[in-house]
């Protein structure tokens, strides 16, 4: 199955029933609320005068991954640009909204670390979608999508209930792989996706198991902290796999003949 044997919409019918499944999965399932204990993070180390030093340095790889992107991204003339832009520029701000959040964890700077997350969650959404759609300017998916992630945290600043921003951050995880395999089968890019979302979903595992892993590995590493290593190189592959698809688009041009 390939994006070019269907009409740009119905290529989207997929996403379409899998976010609404989820959605009344959510409904049915009643509130999802924060552990009383959240801000209680197994590693609590200070070094260089810097409180929680380990999970706040770990959140350096954002910055460079956006920071990488961005430059990647930024002169690209492509259907896709915008999402591009959005997500690699709100990864920048998720390791600044993060370090600062680890600096004194509470749910008043808790805002500023998720915010940029789901921002960045709905940057890449709307890139793949843009590119699947293959007609729309993905400014037109990112501006809904931006809205989701502003509305799913003030949701949850205001109820206490995670499931808009929860769905937000779960959707990557099928829709990116799955998108990346529409628009262009089992090649490069569409793997690199796949590692992406693997990797995601160990740095959510190894969130849970913060204290079990910090004492597992004899307080070298903390759970959190491997947390933000594994979703760093989860973006990381995000990126690698835009990377092939430009230097694949570069090269069927330069193949083109010329009139």
């Amino acid at each position: 199955m390939t994006a070019s044997t269907n009409t740009p919409w119905s290529r989207l019918f997929p996403a379409c029933w899998l976010i609404l499944t989820l959605s009344l999965l959510m409904l049915w399932h009643g509130p999802i609320t924060q552990h009383a204990h959240y801000h209680d993070f197994a590693d609590q180390r200070a070094g260089f005068g810097v409180p929680n030093l380990l999970d706040v340095f770990s959140n350096a790889g954002f910055a460079l991954i956006g920071l990488w992107g961005l430059r990647l991204c930024w002169h690209q003339t492509s259907i896709s640009r915008a999402g591009w832009v959005l997500g690699f520029f709100s990864l920048i701000l998720t390791a600044l909204g993060s370090a600062w959040y680890h600096l004194a964890p509470d749910d008043t700077r808790l805002i500023w670390d998720r915010l940029p997350i789901a921002l960045a969650c709905a940057g890449f959404l709307a890139a793949l979608a843009s590119q699947l759609h293959g007609q729309l300017n993905s400014r037109w998916f990112a501006l809904p999508l931006a809205l989701w992630a502003v509305f799913s945290v003030g949701y949850w600043v205001f109820t206490q209930d995670l499931r808009p921003y929860l769905l937000l951050q779960a959707l990557p995880l099928i829709l990116l792989p799955l998108w990346q395999w529409q628009i262009s089968g089992k090649c490069r890019a569409f793997w690199l996706m796949l590692f992406a979302s693997l990797c995601y979903i160990l740095a959510k595992i190894t969130e849970l198991q913060d204290q079990a892993l910090f004492h597992a590995l004899h307080q070298i590493i903390s759970g959190h902290t491997l947390k933000h290593l594994f979703a760093s190189v989860a973006c990381l592959f995000i990126l690698l796999s835009r990377k092939y698809e430009i230097a694949q688009t570069t090269a069927h041009a330069s193949d083109s003949p010329r009139s």
